[in-house]
């Protein structure tokens, strides 16, 4: 590329919007990029992550291979963008260690100090800074579950027990973006629905190869956790496309002018586990016996983490986009979500009153992406 040809396309990047999204593999951050694509006016896109998404091209977008841990890496790749870049989506997180944990807090904030210096010294174009961290903002992850349950809002306090990390980038985002005209906001969602082969805590992955591997070796299709969980409403789902959809909202509507202002990021619309685990099963060709369909001793950390292999077979078999195992499922997290000791359920008002009203129902959003699961080759269909 010559020399006139680089100013050409940098004045053409200055008249543009241009989204810089770190965590482009992931649940929200790819369907951020879909949505960007298709959006008038017409946005340049560079996407940050350490490696690329197994099952999709980046031709896209400017992907940006980055360890967001390694700060002279991080200004080396992302500093030349800090005068022309307009928009920043964080929709991305270290889980290396414990949640909570004195190490995952420093972690997380090391990686966001790092872009933040990357880019805001000369960041004359940026104009909005969203920030995604999730609903458990409102519990703490150590010691008891809570005992006086309330549908939680933006505004209920932080807890004083226990580490959270998002606590840890709000306060960093507040300290950072100070004395200038940079708006950032706070995506909060509950259980994310989506495609990934890049997300620790994949719940339609670990669903999806669930129930391949049942409907293979011809297994029951169990739900295993509490009573509670299963019988009451305990969780909010968020669907991946709502959340990016959110996310853009919040960035470019216009609405969200105060610095700071954090948005609950859910479905809206209730459900039980109980409720809609036949549905489920039936879309995903499986047996389900009402009658025993819940079983409480039932691990799936027990029984299909032993399993690695059925999952090769069939890999194999169905001609699927190679994946191992521990790509898609977290065998441990289903345990953990379906015997979590405190509800997370939230309200929306507040992101109704800014003019985001979109609303998905939580079976509908597991049926559309098992859809598109198996479109993608990932899953049987």
């Amino acid at each position: 590329m010559g020399s006139e040809d680089g100013i050409l396309m940098r004045r053409n990047e200055v008249a543009e919007n241009v989204a810089l999204i770190f965590g482009v593999t992931g649940l929200v951050g790819r369907e951020i990029v879909k949505r960007l694509l298709t959006s008038k006016p017409k946005w340049r896109i560079y996407g940050v992550a350490r490696n690329p998404e197994i099952s999709s091209s980046t031709t896209m977008y400017n992907f940006i291979s980055c360890d967001l841990l390694n700060a002279s890496e991080t200004k080396q790749r992302l500093s030349p963008l800090q005068d022309i870049v307009s928009h920043v989506f964080w929709v991305t997180w270290s889980g290396e260690y414990p949640l909570d944990s004195d190490e995952c807090c420093a972690q997380n904030k090391t990686m966001l100090t790092n872009a933040l210096d990357a880019i805001l010294p000369n960041a004359t174009r940026l104009k909005h800074f969203s920030l995604q961290t999730g609903m458990k903002h409102y519990v703490s992850l150590v010691g008891e579950g809570s005992s006086n349950f309330c549908y939680y809002s933006e505004e209920c306090p932080r807890k004083s027990s226990g580490r959270n990390f998002y606590y840890v980038l709000e306060d960093l985002l507040k300290e950072k973006i100070t004395g200038n005209s940079v708006v950032w906001s706070v995506q909060r969602p509950g259980l994310l629905m989506g495609s990934s082969t890049r997300t620790l805590y994949n719940f339609m992955g670990s669903l999806c190869a669930y129930g391949a591997m049942c409907k293979y070796l011809n297994l029951p299709f169990v739900f295993g956790g509490t009573r509670a969980c299963w019988e009451e409403s305990y969780i909010d789902g968020s669907d991946s496309n709502l959340v990016a959809e959110q996310h853009i909202f919040a960035a470019t509507s216009g609405r969200v002018r105060e610095k700071g202002e954090a948005f609950n990021a859910i479905n809206g619309v209730g459900f039980t586990w109980k409720e809609i685990w036949p549905d489920i099963g039936k879309k995903l060709g499986v047996q389900v016996n009402e009658a025993t369909m819940f079983d409480e001793g039932f691990s799936f950390d027990r029984e299909m983490g032993k399993r690695k292999h059925v999952w090769n077979e069939i890999v194999t078999k169905e001609k699927l986009v190679p994946t191992e195992i521990d790509d898609l499922a977290n065998w441990v997290f289903l345990d953990i979500l379906f015997r979590f000791p405190s509800k997370l359920l939230g309200k929306r008002e507040k992101v109704d009153k800014f003019g985001f009203k979109r609303r998905y129902r939580t079976l509908d959003s597991i049926l559309y992406w098992i859809d598109v699961m198996r479109d993608d080759k990932l899953i049987p269909l």
